[in-house]
């Protein structure tokens, strides 16, 4: 019974996450849903990529957290149209709630938003949202370890950022190993090492992203 009743849960979901792709089709918006563990950056992370694309970008962002709106704020002093949702104490968030975010969210002001989803890397890999791409990011200082952790994580995403690259001397981690247990796992996948506090990385990083946006539109 447990069984049936999830295989429905994620069917039902999956249904909402195509009504929303054909929502953000429709308004030609892109959707990247960015997904990491709590403390891997993606705050710092998505307000340094609007920095260096909004002259080529309308960028917006919702904002996915168990409680508070502390990283909303900081998205908001950079004049960035933001949206935040409070899961309550939920793990990730669902197709119909992303489906009430969009419905909230001024569309027409955007051509690329941003998900900064739950910190967690178990829940968010499980749920469609209507997503046009899918990363995860994933600090130095958590480890070189974390794919062989998390394997559907990291199979299920577009794109892996290896994020706080400036830490490296001051850790133990090692890129190469990284590497290695990403191709395992997800063999065409992208990667990238950068560090939003030295730009390391940080252009061709936002190359990927506009050469990502521009194909979906041809698609469309």
């Amino acid at each position: 019974m447990q069984v049936k009743v999830l295989t429905e849960i994620l069917r039902a979901n999956d249904a909402q996450a195509e009504q929303n792709r054909k929502l953000l089709d429709s308004r030609r918006v892109f959707l990247l849903n960015v997904m990491a563990s709590p403390g891997a950056g993606k705050t710092t992370f998505l307000i340094d990529v609007t920095r260096r694309l909004r002259e080529r970008l309308r960028i917006g962002v919702i904002e996915a957290d168990v409680a508070s709106t502390v990283d909303a704020e900081k998205v908001a002093e950079e004049g960035i149209p933001v949206l935040q949702i409070n899961t309550g104490g939920g793990c990730h968030i669902e197709a119909r709630q992303m489906a009430d975010a969009l419905s909230r969210f001024p569309l027409d002001r955007v051509d690329v938003l941003f998900l900064e989803n739950v910190g967690n890397l178990v829940c968010t890999a499980g749920y469609r949202l209507g997503e046009h791409r899918r990363i995860v990011i994933s600090s130095v200082p958590e480890g070189d370890d974390k794919p062989y952790k998390y394997p559907t994580m990291f199979h299920v995403v577009d794109a892996v950022v290896v994020s706080k690259s400036d830490l490296a001397p001051h850790v133990r981690y090692d890129f190469d190993e990284f590497s290695r247990a990403v191709r395992s796992i997800n063999r065409d996948v992208d990667i990238f090492r950068l560090s939003a506090v030295t730009g390391e990385g940080m252009e061709k990083w936002c190359e990927w992203l506009v050469a990502q946006v521009e194909a979906t539109r041809r698609c469309g």
